[in-house]
């Protein structure tokens, strides 16, 4: 499809994820489902962000918030859930693997980065917060008049996703993983909430929050309220139902973890000795 802004970063990136997924799939054994999985990930982000539907989302609300839907929940979640990080490791040549991917993961900016977005309060907080804070008018406008802030607002969002999903879907015990098994269950609970409460207020609105899709000029006929209570409910009602999905997901996980005995045990605790009578 050709696209409405090209750009090379996202196409190198992409190209390149795609030739790692694809020699790793020649490496190892993938179930198909987890392949589709990734695949439709992967689409659904290239459709999102180097086609021309990225034309609509600059030019209507309720275009712009499914963008923002598909990338912050729904490809990070299919992509995360198909577990590739295996098989992309097993597409690097294995030369690359030695002398570049160990030394950057033991490098100390890498664990920095990487123990900041993967931290389960950081992440947790990251994906609420560039949910909401792209809803706020004046960063709306912002975004939509300069295009490296418009950018950057949808690389936050994607990344933000796979280091929430990530932590979620987690099919480890904790430890290694960085979340508690119950909380993996309990946190899109939490992280919905306050995006609810977000698509709700757009949904009943009755002004025009975000004139600046006027400026832009609308891509479609519709009643400028009709677009921003659309925009409102996709915020609200999809974003809470794939939530809910991946919340399934991880209960389970969690299930699977009790079923194999992989979770850590509490240690019972000792009853109190009884204090003997010191000898007379």
């Amino acid at each position: 499809m050709v696209p409405w802004e090209f750009s090379w970063v996202l196409l190198a990136c992409f190209t390149l994820v795609c030739v790692l997924y694809l020699r790793g799939c020649r490496r190892q054994r993938v179930k198909l489902s987890r392949r589709i999985g990734f695949w439709v990930g992967m689409a659904i982000i290239y459709l999102s962000l180097h086609t021309y539907f990225d034309y609509y989302a600059e030019h209507e609300f309720f275009m712009h918030r499914l963008q923002q839907l598909l990338l912050h929940h729904l490809a990070p979640l299919l992509i995360v859930a198909a577990y590739p990080a295996s098989v992309l490791r097993a597409g690097l040549p294995l030369r690359w693997r030695c002398r570049v991917l160990r030394p950057l993961q033991r490098s100390w900016p890498w664990r920095l980065v990487a123990g900041v977005l993967m931290q389960p309060t950081v992440a947790t907080v990251l994906f609420i917060v560039f949910v909401l804070i792209w809803l706020v008018p004046d960063l709306q406008t912002l975004a939509m008049l300069d295009w490296r802030v418009y950018r950057f607002m949808n690389w936050t969002m994607l990344i933000s996703g796979f280091a929430y999903w990530a932590l979620v879907l987690d099919h480890r015990p904790h430890p290694p993983g960085r979340m508690v098994a119950g909380m993996r269950v309990l946190s899109p609970a939490i992280t919905m909430t306050p995006q609810i409460v977000a698509g709700a207020i757009v949904t009943f609105s009755k002004t025009d929050l975000y004139p600046i899709f006027e400026i832009c000029g609308r891509a479609f006929t519709f009643n400028v309220l009709t677009g921003q209570l659309l925009g409102g409910l996709i915020t609200w009602v999809p974003a809470a139902l794939i939530e809910s999905i991946g919340g399934l997901m991880a209960l389970r996980l969690w299930l699977r973890l009790a079923r194999n005995g992989r979770l850590p045990r509490r240690q019972p605790r000792s009853p109190p000795q009884p204090v003997s009578a010191a000898p007379n």
